[in-house]
């Protein structure tokens, strides 16, 4: 991917486009812009099809054919059913993963395609003015329902257990892999329409989520990871760093929000997800839920996916690895950081 002033210029030489034409690829979740050492290029934009499918259109090339493996990839992590060249008209179905691949790899292809069709589902029921409320008091929109609907149609192909924010709990066996999803992580902010709102899914492997998605679908950022793979946001590799902010769930009961002695600034963004891939693509420093009333695996279980693989830490506030159950009523408290050593400096500064 072009990530660079120079890696842009170069491509657009490629592609005989000005540079100004191809910046907005690299900035936005929509786009994508590759080259390699040997003069090949091409843009990528994704979009949706007449029929409703998704697709990767193929705007530009130089050099790359249409079923080129990055290309197949790329529109693979959009999750769009095929790719289009835009001049021709020509399509390509995006191959699936076979029934002998890996778990992971499978799990990976489909939650990609869950949360594009749970983008679709979200945004035509938004105007829905049907309102639900949990039994906490939080409100459930009818866009709640949908989105569940749309993701289970898809990640049920695997044949395994899904917890759900939405439904019972599954029986899970010990050492059973697991679904876990969050629909649609940060409701009370969809429906303020105040950004960020999420769907949020992992495959959890003996209490370890060992591959995750996070989406935010207010601005079509992707968050994937997978143990042994790292993570990448939106085609980039991530990784957590030391800084300055902690991002927290909620304000605690009581009346004022703590600032840790390790931090200049506390943030409160209404998206437990999207938060911790924050602290695993290095924007914040931290998250905790330590003094407050804690979490649900839901509502963690994807963004510790990606959080894990791109090298970051989850410790409990007795200072031990977070490990997860599937029991979606369960709430749990833990810290999100880079590495151990500041996990337990901020559990010594909030504890």
């Amino acid at each position: 991917m072009a990530t660079t002033s120079e890696q842009i210029a170069a491509a657009g030489e490629r592609l005989c486009m000005a540079p100004a034409a191809l910046a907005a690829a690299v900035v936005e979740p929509g786009g994508r812009l590759l080259l390699d050492d040997v003069g090949s290029a091409v843009l990528l934009r994704r979009g949706w099809a007449d029929d409703g499918a998704a697709e990767a259109v193929i705007v530009s090339r130089a050099g790359v054919p249409q079923d080129h493996p990055a290309v197949l990839a790329t529109a693979a992590g959009w999750g769009c059913d095929r790719v289009r060249h835009q001049l021709t008209g020509r399509t390509l179905p995006v191959p699936a993963p076979g029934t002998g691949a890996p778990l992971v790899d499978r799990f990976r292809h489909l939650v990609a395609r869950a949360a594009t069709l749970v983008e679709t589902a979200v945004a035509l029921a938004r105007d829905q003015d049907q309102l639900r409320t949990e039994d906490d008091g939080a409100p459930a929109p009818t866009a709640d329902e949908a989105a569940h609907r749309a993701a289970v149609d898809v990640l049920g192909q695997l044949g395994l257990p899904v917890l759900s924010e939405q439904r019972e709990d599954p029986t899970a066996a010990p050492g059973e892999a697991w679904i876990v999803l969050d629909p649609l992580d940060g409701t009370g902010n969809f429906v303020a329409g105040l950004p960020p709102w999420a769907f949020s899914a992992a495959l959890v492997v003996g209490g370890w989520p060992v591959a995750g998605l996070v989406a935010d679908l207010s601005s079509g950022r992707r968050w994937v990871g997978a143990a042994g793979r790292g993570a990448h946001r939106d085609g980039v590799p991530v990784s957590p760093r030391e800084g300055s902010t902690v991002v927290v769930p909620s304000a605690p009961r009581r009346d004022s929000v703590v600032v840790p002695s390790t931090a200049r600034r506390v943030r409160v963004s209404g998206c437990t997800a999207v938060d911790l891939c924050l602290v695993a693509d290095g924007s914040a420093a931290a998250w905790h839920d330590v003094d407050r009333s804690g979490s649900h695996v839901y509502d963690v279980a994807g963004g510790l996916a990606i959080l894990l693989a791109a090298g970051g830490v989850a410790l409990t506030p007795d200072g031990e690895p977070l490990v997860l159950g599937p029991h979606a009523h369960e709430l749990i408290r833990f810290v999100a950081a880079p590495d151990v050593a500041s996990a337990r400096e901020l559990l010594r500064a909030v504890g």
